[in-house]
């Protein structure tokens, strides 16, 4: 339950819109608000059939509703419509989830010009651009909460990530701002970095290792995740999907501002 202007609003009456939900830790976020009975908007890329039936899973799941808006994250207008479109099918936004991002790997000096412009608008520009449309419908209800999908890289540099590094640094920053802009309404605006989790591209590089090194699988996890990550294990999807719903609770709700680390301690040495 949350409080909406004094009134109890149940989760089934709660609407989701979960960016980049359609695979990975986008998914996994979509799986526990569904099982929590609240209306969820998506978007993400994935074949109609294929996405026909994550729809149909989040509803057997429990979600009260389930809808995939088919957005480009990079266009200010597509974002705009996502927002819009939200609304008129599901009632209104009360939790946000900027999640959707894309990443490439390089040396400064090679870096494409391109790709830097593609993972800023993806992974920075689109959650200004979904929160500024967003906090309005939330003003109006005095409730409202914005969760940031950033990483471990919006507190801590690897090298060959320079865009990537420099969007979720972004992501931190924004983060703070529009956290000390609401703070004295019912909006909160947290981020959340997770280290190493287990997603289909980091499967694909645990496979890579395997194959380059000639090692089983798990001497390439460890190999992958213990060199930045002291658990030396993955963190799991489900982790990710858990905190988030404790972000969007009543029970957080002096919680604004931070940036979580669930990184298995990596931030800490």
């Amino acid at each position: 339950m949350t409080e909406t202007n004094g009134k109890s609003k149940p989760t089934t009456e709660q609407v989701a819109l979960i960016t980049g939900a359609t695979s990975g830790i986008g998914h996994a976020i979509a799986e526990s608000f569904a099982r929590k009975g609240y209306k969820l908007a998506i978007n993400g890329f994935g074949e109609k059939d294929d996405i026909e039936i994550l729809l149909k899973q989040l509803k057997g799941s429990g979600a009260a509703e389930a809808i995939h808006i088919d957005t480009d994250m990079s266009a200010a207008a597509d974002i705009e419509r996502l927002l819009d479109e939200t609304k008129t099918c599901l009632g209104g936004l009360d939790v946000l989830i900027n999640n959707a991002g894309i990443q490439h790997t390089d040396n400064i000096e090679n870096f494409p010009p391109d790709k830097w412009d593609k993972i800023i608008a993806i992974n920075l520009t689109a959650s200004f651009h979904t929160i500024r449309l967003a906090v309005p419908m939330m003003k109006a209800n005095n409730f409202g909460r914005i969760i940031n999908i950033a990483s471990v890289h919006g507190l801590v540099a690897s090298s060959q990530k320079a865009a990537y590094v420099a969007a979720k640094h972004g992501l931190v920053g924004l983060t703070k701002v529009v956290a000390l802009e609401l703070a004295e309404t019912g909006i909160t605006c947290n981020a959340i970095c997770p280290g190493w989790v287990l997603t289909p591209l980091v499967e694909k590089q645990v496979t890579a290792i395997a194959g380059r090194d000639k090692i089983g699988y798990e001497d390439a996890v460890y190999k992958l995740v213990s060199e930045k990550q002291p658990s030396n294990r993955f963190v799991e999807q489900s982790e990710l999907g858990e905190l988030c719903l404790f972000l969007a609770s009543q029970s957080a709700r002096s919680i604004t501002g931070v940036c979580l680390p669930i990184d298995g301690g990596w931030t800490a040495r």
